[in-house]
């Protein structure tokens, strides 16, 4: 990855498992990136920890499992998509579940991408890094002023 926007960017990563959230870590950080990845463990932490991010402060990426306690993920990603103020951030469910309910309802709710973890870490290296990449790099999102 190769960050070419001012500043350092910033993933709100939502995900229960702490192994996954580790693997997930460790995976930018062997692409030698360091975003300033932020973590919540539950549902209910990531509305609230979203709720209380300036403008300015807003995450360029959200990755979202979608088993969470207390909210699930799919209310997650419909309380992001129905909010003016955070509509516009890329959501990307990244979850351990190929289940094709699963996948319909999270394009229903408007995930920007569906991406299912692979249980091999050279290959979820490889899907985090092109992750970054794409989102942090490639696309091009709304400013967020």
């Amino acid at each position: 990855m190769n960050v070419t926007k001012a500043g350092r960017e910033r993933i709100l990563l939502v995900e229960d498992n702490d192994d996954h959230a580790e693997l997930v870590t460790r995976c930018f950080q062997d692409a030698g990136e360091k975003p300033d990845l932020q973590r919540v463990c539950d549902g209910e932490e990531a509305i609230a920890w979203l709720d209380a991010q300036s403008a300015s402060a807003l995450p360029n990426l959200v990755l979202l499992d979608l088993r969470l306690p207390k909210v699930d993920g799919i209310e997650v990603l419909a309380y992001i998509k129905g909010n003016p103020r955070l509509a516009s951030l890329p959501v990307v469910i990244l979850t351990t579940s190929d289940a094709d309910h699963d996948v319909a309802r999270a394009y229903g709710s408007h995930a920007n991408s569906y991406v299912v973890k692979p249980f091999d870490f050279a290959r979820l290296r490889a899907v985090v890094q092109t992750l970054g990449v794409y989102w942090l790099d490639v696309n091009r999102s709304p400013s967020q002023t």
